[in-house]
C-alpha cells in the first residue's frame, strides 16, 4: 500500500503540473539579483534509525550472506515482459532466490521434524530411554561433563536471550513507528499544501520583481541626464576641464599682473617724489653742521679734532640718486588694460557652463525618447502579466489539491484498521516472545537450582530437593521447546520470505535507485511506449523523460517545469521570447539623439592670450629693480649717524656748538623716522610687485603657446569624437535598461524552470511511502524480529540437547551404582564414594543396584 501511495503522489503531481521555461544565466547587471523567498518544509529529507540501527546492520549483513547476488535488473524485466505473455522464466527466479529457498527449506525440515523429534524423545523417556531412566551410571568424567553441559547450555541460553531481545526490540519499534504514522502522514500533506499555497505566492513574487525591474529602469530613464548626461560628462572632462583650469590660471595671472603694474607704477613715482625730499632735508642738515662747525670752539684742542671729524663724516648725508632713475612701467601696464578689455575668466566660465550643461541637454533633447522606451516597457509587464494569465496555475493547482484532499481522507480512514491490526501484530509477536523467554525462564531456573542445589558429597538418590528442582525446569524448558519451536519457525519462515524479498527486491533497489531503472526499461510497462512517463504525460512516448530522472530533480529541489520537461506542453521562453522585447527597447533607443555645442574660448580668446604674451612683462629688467631695493635710501645709516653725532656733541665743551650739534642730531633723526622709513617701505612694496611680475613673465610665451596647443587638442577632441562619445555612451546606456530586463526574463525562465512549484515534497512523500513507512517502519523491524526469534529458535535445538544431558546430573535418581567388596579397599571406596556411587569396571561388578530408601 506505502509503495502505491508513493507512486500515486508522484504521478497525481506530475499528471497536474504548470509549465515553466528553460534554465538559464542569471548574472544580474551590476550583480542586482532576484531571489524567490525561501520555501521551508517540515519533513525531515532522510530518517534515521538511531541506536538499534546497529541490529538492522547485522540483519542486513546476514541478508547479504543469505543473498549477495546484485539486484537483477535484467531477470526483473524479462519476468514483467513475460507476465504479460504468461510465459515465466523461472529457472532465473529460483537462481535469484536460491540462498533464500535454501533457508527456507532447512526452516521447513525443521518444522516438520522437530514435532516428530519431540514425539519420538517423549516415546523414548516414557520406555526409560533417551535419559528417562532414573538411574545414573558411574563415568569417570562426569563432573567435567556436568560443566561443560552447563556451560554450554548458560552460553546457548544467553545467544537465545539475545535474539528474544531483538524480537522484543522489533515487536515494540513496529507499534511504536506505526504510532508515528498518523504525525509523519500529516506533515508530507502539509508539505504538499505549503506546495500548493506558495506556488501561486512564487508566481505573484515573480510578477512584483518585474515592478522592481521597471521601477528601476523608470528611474534610470528619469535621471537620464545624470545617467546618460553623466555618462557622456566623465568622457569629455578628462579632455576639456585642465585646459579650461590652465586658461583660468592664465586669466588670473592677467590680473594680478595688473596688479602688480599698477602696484610698481605708483611705488617708483612715490619714490622719486621721497627721494627727492630726502635729498633736500640731508642738504639742510648739512648747511646746519657746517654753520655749527664755524664756531671758534672749533679751532681750539681737542674740540678741533671732534670737529674735524664730524667735518669729514658730512659727505655720507647724501640720498641715493639712483632712485629717481628707475624707469617707469606705463607702457607695459597700459599694454596689460588693453588684453583686460577681453574677459578672459567670463569666456572660461562659459566653457564651464557649456560642459555642465551636458545633463541638462540631454534630459531636454530626449523626452521623447524617453516617453517611447517607458510605453515599450509598460507593454512588456502586459505580456509577461498576459504570460503569466495563461499558465493554468489555478485550475491545475485545484484538481492537485483535491487529489491531496482524498488522499489525505483515505490515509486517515484506513490508518485506524492499520493502527488496529498492528495492535494485533503486537500482540501476537509478545506472545512469542513471551513464549520463548518463558523457555529460556526455564532453562535459567534450572541451571541456577541445578548449581546452587548441587551437593558433591550427595549420591545420586540422596540430591536436594533444590538440585532435582533445576533438572526439573530443564525438563520442563525441552518440553516446552519441543512443544513450541516448530510453531515459531513457522512464523519464522513466513516472515523471513516476505521480508527478505521485500528488502532484496523493493527497499535496496529502491535507495540505490535501482528498481526506477527497470521501470524506465523503454516499453516495459506499456509495450507501445518507449519512455511510459513522457507518453503517460504528454503522449509522447518518445521524449525521454524517466522515473530515475524526475526522482532525481525533485530530490534536488528542482522546479516541476524543468523536471518533468513541461516546455513540450507549454513553451514560456517562445511566449516570453526575450529577444523580441529586447529588440523593442533596443529600436527605441536607436532614435535617441543628442547634439551638444561645447564652447571652449574662441577667437576673442585666443587673441587675448596672446596680446598678454606680447605685454613685454617677460622683457622687463627686473634686476635694476630688485637692486635698488636691495641698497639703502642715504649714503649711510641716519639713525648711527644722528647716534654718533650726538656722542661726539656730548664730548664737547658746554657751550653754543655742543648745543648746535645736538640740535642736528635730533634733525638727523627725524629725517630717518619721516623720510627714509617710507622710503624702505615703498621699495618693499616695489620688490613684492617685481617678484610677481618677474615669476609672471617667466616663459611666459611658453606657457601661453601650450595653452593654446592644449586648446587646440581639445577642440579637435570635440570636434571629431564628440559624436562617438554620444553614440558610445548612448550604447552603454541603452545596455543597461535592457539588461535589466533581460535578466529578469531569464531569471523567470530559470525560476520557472528550476525553483517554482518545487517537487521535493513529492519525493519527501514518496520516501516517507517506500523508503520510512515501508522499508524503516515494517520491513526493517520485520526482518529483525524474525533475525531475533529465528535465532533464538534454532538455537533451541541445541540448548534442549544439553538440557537434557544436564538434568541427569541435577535430578534425584531413583537407584545408583553399589559395590559389595567395599571394604577389600577402603580408602578406594571412600576415595569414589564422594561422588555418591563406585565404578563398576574397577570392581567387575556388572550393573549392580540398590534402590534409593524410600524404597526399602
Amino acid at each position: 500500500m506505502a509503495l502505491v501511495l508513493g507512486s500515486l503522489l508522484l504521478l497525481g503531481l506530475c499528471g497536474n503540473s504548470f509549465s515553466g521555461g528553460q534554465p538559464s544565466s542569471t548574472d544580474a547587471p551590476k550583480a542586482w539579483n532576484y531571489e524567490l523567498p525561501a520555501t521551508n518544509y517540515e519533513t525531515q529529507d532522510s530518517h534515521t534509525a538511531g541506536p538499534i540501527g546497529i541490529l538492522f546492520e547485522l540483519v542486513h549483513i546476514f541478508l547479504y550472506v543469505v543473498q549477495p547476488r546484485d539486484f537483477p535488473e535484467d531477470t526483473l524485466r524479462k519476468v514483467i515482459q513475460k507476465a504479460r505473455e504468461s510465459k515465466i522464466d523461472y529457472d532465473k527466479i529460483v537462481y535469484y532466490e536460491a540462498g533464500i529457498i535454501l533457508c527456507s527449506v532447512l526452516g521447513l525440515l525443521f518444522i516438520i521434524l522437530m514435532p516428530l523429534v519431540g514425539y519420538f524423545f517423549c516415546m523414548c523417556r516414557c520406555c526409560n530411554k533417551c535419559g528417562g531412566e532414573m538411574h545414573q551410571r558411574q563415568k569417570e568424567n562426569g563432573p567435567f561433563l556436568r560443566k561443560c553441559f552447563a556451560i554450554s547450555l548458560l552460553v546457548i541460553c544467553i545467544i537465545i536471550s539475545i535474539g528474544i531481545f531483538c524480537g522484543f526490540v522489533a515487536n515494540h519499534q513496529v507499534r511504536t513507528r506505526i504510532k508515528r504514522s498518523r504525525k509523519l502522514a500529516d506533515s508530507n500533506f502539509k508539505d504538499l499544501r505549503t506546495l500548493l499555497n506558495e506556488t501561486p505566492e512564487q508566481i505573484k513574487y515573480i510578477l512584483a520583481q518585474y515592478n522592481t525591474t521597471k521601477d528601476k529602469a523608470f528611474s534610470d530613464l528619469n535621471s537620464i541626464n545624470s545617467v546618460l548626461g553623466g555618462g557622456i560628462l566623465d568622457r569629455l572632462r578628462p579632455n576639456i576641464i585642465p585646459v579650461l583650469d590652465e586658461i583660468k590660471s592664465m586669466a588670473t595671472a592677467i590680473k594680478e599682473t595688473k596688479e602688480a603694474l599698477e602696484n610698481m607704477n605708483s611705488t617708483l613715482k612715490s619714490l622719486h617724489q621721497q627721494s627727492t625730499q630726502l635729498s633736500s632735508s640731508l642738504t639742510s642738515v648739512k648747511t646746519s653742521l657746517r654753520a655749527s662747525l664755524n664756531d671758534p670752539l672749533c679751532s681750539v684742542r681737542p674740540s678741533s679734532e671732534t670737529c674735524n671729524s664730524i667735518r669729514l663724516s658730512l659727505s655720507q648725508l647724501n640720498s641715493n640718486p639712483e632712485l629717481r632713475q628707475l624707469p617707469p612701467v606705463d607702457a607695459e601696464l597700459d599694454k596689460v588694460n588693453n588684453v583686460l578689455r577681453t574677459d578672459l575668466d567670463g569666456l572660461v566660465q562659459q566653457g564651464y557652463q557649456s560642459l555642465n550643461d551636458v545633463p541638462d541637454r540631454v534630459q531636454s533633447q530626449t523626452k521623447t525618447v524617453v516617453a517611447g522606451i517607458k510605453r515599450v516597457l509598460n507593454s512588456i509587464g502586459s505580456d509577461i502579466d498576459n504570460v503569466t494569465q495563461r499558465l493554468p496555475i489555478q485550475d491545475i493547482l485545484s484538481e492537485f489539491s483535491v487529489y491531496v484532499n482524498n488522499t489525505e481522507s483515505c490515509i486517515h480512514r484506513n490508518l485506524p484498521t492499520l493502527e488496529e491490526y498492528d495492535s494485533y501484530w503486537w500482540l501476537g509477536g509478545l506472545v512469542i516472545c513471551s513464549l520463548l523467554t518463558l523457555i529460556v525462564i526455564f532453562y535459567y531456573l534450572g541451571l541456577l537450582c541445578g548449581v546452587c542445589g548441587y551437593d558433591r558429597h550427595a549420591t545420586p538418590t540422596t540430591r536436594g530437593c533444590v538440585s532435582n528442582m533445576g533438572g526439573v525446569f530443564l525438563m520442563v524448558g525441552v518440553g516446552l521447546s519441543f512443544l513450541f519451536c516448530w510453531i515459531l519457525m513457522i512464523i519464522v519462515v513466513l516472515t523471513f520470505v516476505f521480508g527478505a524479498n521485500v528488502e532484496k527486491l523493493i527497499c535496496e533497489p529502491y535507495t540505490t535507485k535501482e528498481l526506477f531503472r527497470v521501470l524506465d526499461t523503454p516499453y516495459l510497462l506499456n509495450e507501445d511506449w518507449e519512455y511510459y512517463l513522457s507518453g503517460k504525460l504528454f503522449n509522447k512516448s518518445k521524449m525521454k523523460l524517466t522515473f530515475e530522472q524526475v526522482y532525481s530533480d525533485c530530490k534536488k529541489n528542482r522546479g516541476t517545469y524543468g523536471t518533468l520537461h513541461l516546455q513540450n506542453s507549454f513553451n514560456i521562453s517562445e511566449c516570453l521570447n526575450i529577444n523580441e522585447h529586447t529588440t523593442s527597447i533596443s529600436s527605441e533607443l536607436e532614435s535617441l539623439k543628442v547634439n551638444l555645442n561645447i564652447f571652449l574660448l574662441g577667437a576673442a580668446g585666443r587673441k587675448n592670450l596672446q596680446d598678454f604674451a606680447a605685454c613685454g612683462i617677460d622683457r622687463m629688467n627686473y634686476d635694476t629693480y630688485l637692486a635698488q631695493t636691495g641698497k639703502s635710501p642715504a649714503g649711510v645709516n641716519l639713525l648711527s649717524f644722528a647716534y654718533d653725532l650726538e656722542a661726539k656733541a656730548n664730548s664737547l665743551p658746554p657751550g653754543n656748538l655742543r648745543n648746535s650739534l645736538k640740535r642736528d642730531a635730533q634733525t638727523i633723526k627725524t629725517i630717518h623716522q619721516q623720510r627714509v622709513l617710507p622710503i624702505e617701505q615703498s621699495l618693499s612694496t616695489l620688490y613684492q610687485s617685481v617678484k610677481i611680475l618677474q615669476r609672471t613673465g617667466n616663459g611666459l610665451l611658453e606657457r601661453v603657446n601650450r595653452i593654446l596647443a592644449s586648446l587646440d587638442f581639445a577642440q579637435n577632441f570635440i570636434t571629431n569624437n564628440i559624436s562617438s562619445v554620444i553614440i558610445e555612451e548612448t550604447k552603454k546606456y541603452g545596455k543597461t535598461i535592457i539588461g535589466y530586463f533581460e535578466h529578469y526574463l531569464q531569471w523567470i525562465e530559470f525560476s520557472i524552470s528550476e525553483k517554482v512549484a518545487s517537487c521535493k515534497p513529492v519525493a519527501t512523500a514518496l520516501d516517507t511511502a517506500v523508503d520510512v513507512f515501508l522499508c524503516s517502519y515494517i520491513i526493517d523491524p520485520l526482518n529483525l524480529f524474525w533475525f531475533g526469534i529465528g535465532k533464538a529458535t534454532v538455537f533451541l535445538l541445541p540448548a534442549l540437547i544439553f538440557a537434557v544431558k544436564l538434568a541427569k546430573y541435577y535430578r534425584r535418581m531413583d537407584s545408583e551404582d553399589v559395590y559389595d567388596d567395599v571394604e577389600t579397599i577402603p580408602m578406594k571406596n571412600m576415595e569414589n564414594g564422594n561422588n555418591g556411587y563406585h565404578k563398576d569396571h574397577l570392581y567387575g561388578i556388572h550393573n549392580p543396584v540398590m534402590t534409593s530408601p524410600s524404597q526399602h
